[in-house]
């Protein structure tokens, strides 16, 4: 029985028919790259593309339901330029016959140079068809064709004609096979779509407005109507391909989809003052690509570039369909069992805060560090950790409110789950913090806390906690370190120490810093003498008059189980010592005497020390390194209540 494929499917297709619904066939199936995504070549026996399956579709293949060789029909596509080269997007598609032969010797289709499926003048119509098709047609074949072109009437449109399509018809060859080769295809003619406005050329048509949740990487030319939710800093980068700059902002639209737009080096200069957060934007003419879940939250697969075509228009007139911002609130009993990284929106009424403190980073470079506790009416509570510069700007307002009575409302949108001893939520570069929003959630929460919500009982989340300490903290006696072989694992160990200070080493108690910032934070890196009276650093490879100093101060310490020696660099040597190291060194060269006081005031007081253990090489030996991260004077209130919570558990 001949299989009749969709005649001119190919080239229709190309023009712009997303109607038709063709029978084609599928003449090979690729698999490509780590993504899961097949490639077909498909055949209307005469011309042949290259088609893009949608991943929806991917089991249909590999369940064999089509296969090399089956005629299918596309009743769902789109025709998209991806690469330089014009592909067949099939969003859908029906089995007709799972099995079949290769009809036909399909071609490569190829669009002729002006545009392609333009009618064509009668003289010229024998010319072309022969080039377009790469075949010889008789004179006859020609005149047959042209005999049935309907005839043009005032006021007919061109799509109102007789069906063109060519009959098919077997010819008897040695082994009597039907040849379903079509006798002759005229070029398509599609129906004009933009009347009374003249010639139109390509691809100059207005973009279409689509949600953001329709986007696909396959779509020519699109827009999106949205509203900026976040805007990162521009961020320096070096990789295999060289230096360069970068920023990203959020983006929701009206039907509540969200989606990253990234800009890099000269886009970045073009478009990084323009955006402004809460703002409404036309965005078109990006390309999108696969999301990178590691850096982007949003519950979106795909993120959108923006390069030198793209446009960015702002709407003057304020939208308000489109929402400021979308949350996805958990309540706190529910982070218990929420995955460690996972990326949550929270809310809750701040019932105490901390200062903050300085915390040293692993490249060396400092931060500031800030603990935040929430509850809601859960029964819950958790530790927030605010890092950066957000812990001296929405930390120090939530401390002040705090201070003057105050329980302010905190929503976070994108807080990351730690389970380090317990499990409590922490800000990244994307975390935005919303103080006393405008929004139900935080309305009812406040009407709850008000009216008896204050005085109910709440547990955290976060365990392990000494009241009155600033983190979560595991105490340990100083002969646990090494009888638990603290510090040899592959992460560092973090405990708290109750100990007193017996001895510390005062020949080298300090060392020369560049004093030079790189961005918002200072070099900090040791510097050599340059000259007779200037010091010169390699990191920057700049030279300056006068230098920093730093602590980096070898002490022991010791409690009633053991000694152990320890390392304090500049903030925890300020806490132990009372004064700078710059100031103790220049005491030191003036008045001995007095840098003698100052140290020898320092033996034997009693600190809570915080200390990261870690085993380090140096030359061939290992060696187990001990590093105050902070000391903090006892507070004997606050240790007798970690005391006797302590007898109470050993009493159960």
């Amino acid at each position: 029985m001949p299989v009749h494929l969709t005649p001119n499917a190919i080239a229709a297709i190309s023009a712009g028919d997303l109607n038709s619904k063709p029978l084609v066939q599928v003449i090979d199936i690729k698999l490509l790259g780590k993504q899961e995504r097949y490639r077909f070549i498909v055949s209307d026996a005469v011309s042949c593309q290259h088609a893009m399956v949608a991943t929806q579709l991917n089991d249909r293949i590999k369940t064999s339901q089509v296969k090399k060789g089956s005629i299918i029909q596309l009743t769902d596509y789109i025709s998209n330029y991806f690469q330089n080269r014009k592909i067949i997007v099939v969003l859908n598609m029906e089995t007709i016959i799972l099995d079949s032969e290769i009809i036909g010797d399909p071609k490569p289709y190829v669009e002729s140079g002006s545009t392609a499926q333009k009618a064509l003048p009668n003289n010229n119509f024998e010319h072309s068809v022969g080039d377009s098709n790469n075949c010889m047609i008789s004179q006859e074949s020609v005149r047959n064709v042209q005999s049935l072109r309907p005839t043009s009437h005032s006021g007919t449109s061109l799509n109102r004609g007789p069906n063109l399509r060519p009959t098919f018809h077997s010819e008897n060859s040695v082994h009597n096979v039907p040849n379903f080769r079509p006798t002759v295809q005229p070029p398509y003619q599609p129906p004009p779509q933009y009347k009374n406005h003249g010639s139109i050329v390509k691809n100059e048509a207005p973009a279409r407005i689509i949600p953001i949740n329709a986007l696909n990487p396959y779509q020519g030319r699109w827009a999106i109507k949205a509203r900026v939710t976040a805007k990162g800093d521009p961020r320096r980068y070096n990789n295999a391909r060289g230096d360069g700059k970068v920023f990203s902002f959020d983006l929701l639209d009206s039907e509540g989809g969200e989606i990253r737009v990234t800009c890099f080096n000269a886009v970045l200069d073009r478009f990084y003052d323009t955006i402004e957060v809460g703002r409404v934007y036309l965005i078109s003419k990006g390309s999108l690509k696969p999301a990178q879940k590691n850096f982007n939250h949003l519950k979106n697969d795909w993120e959108i570039t923006l390069d030198a075509s793209s446009t960015v228009e702002l709407c003057p007139d304020e939208d308000g369909s489109i929402p400021e911002q979308k949350f996805s609130f958990r309540h706190i009993s529910e982070i218990e069992n929420v995955d460690s990284n996972s990326i949550v929106d929270i809310i809750g009424i701040v019932i105490s805060v901390n200062p903050s403190v300085p915390i040293m980073r692993k490249n060396g470079m400092e931060t500031q560090r800030r603990i935040v506790n929430l509850r809601d009416w859960s029964g819950k509570s958790v530790e927030l950790t605010l890092w950066g510069d957000v812990c001296n700007r929405e930390g120090q307002r939530l401390e002040d409110m705090l201070a003057s009575g105050l329980f302010p409302v905190l929503a976070v949108k994108a807080g990351k789950i730690n389970d380090f001893s317990g499990k409590s939520v922490g800000t990244i570069h994307s975390t935005q913090l919303f103080i006393n929003p405008d929004i139900p959630d935080s309305h009812s929460l406040r009407e709850w806390f008000d009216r008896g919500g204050k005085d109910t009982a709440s547990v955290s989340i976060s365990k392990d906690i000494v009241p009155g300490g600033s983190k979560n903290e595991i105490r340990k006696t100083v002969s646990q370190i090494k009888d638990e072989g603290l510090g040899r694992s592959d992460k560092p160990d973090w405990v708290t120490v109750k100990a007193t200070i017996s001895f510390i080493k005062t020949d080298s108690f300090c060392y020369t810093a560049c004093p030079l910032m790189i961005g918002d934070r200072q070099c900090n890196k040791k510097v050599s003498r340059s000259g007779n009276r200037g010091w010169q650093c390699d990191r920057c490879d700049q030279e300056f008059e006068e230098c920093d100093y730093r602590y980096l101060l070898q002490a022991q310490i010791q409690d009633n189980t053991g000694l152990t020696w320890a390392t304090a660099f500049q903030e925890s040597g300020e806490e132990i010592l009372g004064c700078s190291a710059k100031d103790l060194y220049l005491l030191k060269e003036q008045d001995d005497a007095r840098f003698g006081d100052i140290v020898r005031s320092s033996i034997f007081n009693q600190f809570l020390f915080k200390l990261k253990i870690k085993e380090e090489t140096y030359g061939d030996e290992q060696k187990v390194k001990i590093t105050v991260v902070k000391a903090d004077k006892v507070n004997y209130s606050s240790e007798s209540k970690y005391m006797l919570d302590m007898i109470l558990k050993f009493t159960r």
